[in-house]
């Protein structure tokens, strides 16, 4: 599956911002799906997962209670809704798909399948 992360752009501190990832090639049905993301000489870290249906949803803590994600399967999107953004929040996002996962598992920048190029977000004080 190709995938197409938008909606980065500039906002100022305790702004919002809803990013999006598109795919195309396959249905997103059997994939769980995630948010990454990944500043100039840092590992690229976990933000936010959902699983294939939507049912199961995890946060990294530094994101619980300001952002929140979800899926469209019937639009092959998934998205995340960042509000009260912070400086520290700044950082190129990336969104990532795994194929048929074991049940229960979470998808992991190790074990994603799919990458889709990032969306820079800056977040100014």
């Amino acid at each position: 599956v190709q995938l197409q992360a938008s909606g980065g752009g500039l906002v100022q501190a305790g702004g919002s911002l809803r990013l999006s990832c598109t795919a195309s090639g396959r249905t997103l049905n059997s994939y769980d799906m995630g948010w990454f993301r990944q500043v100039p000489g840092k590992e690229r870290e976990f933000v936010s997962a959902i699983n294939w249906d939507g049912g199961r949803v995890y946060y990294a803590d530094f994101v619980k209670g300001r952002f929140t994600i979800s899926r469209a399967n019937s639009k092959n999107t998934m998205y995340l809704q960042m509000n009260s953004l912070k400086p520290e929040d700044t950082a190129v996002y990336y969104c990532a798909a795994r194929r048929d996962p074991p049940w229960g598992s979470v998808i992991t920048a190790a074990n994603a399948d799919s990458w889709g190029k990032g969306t820079q977000v800056t977040v100014s004080s």
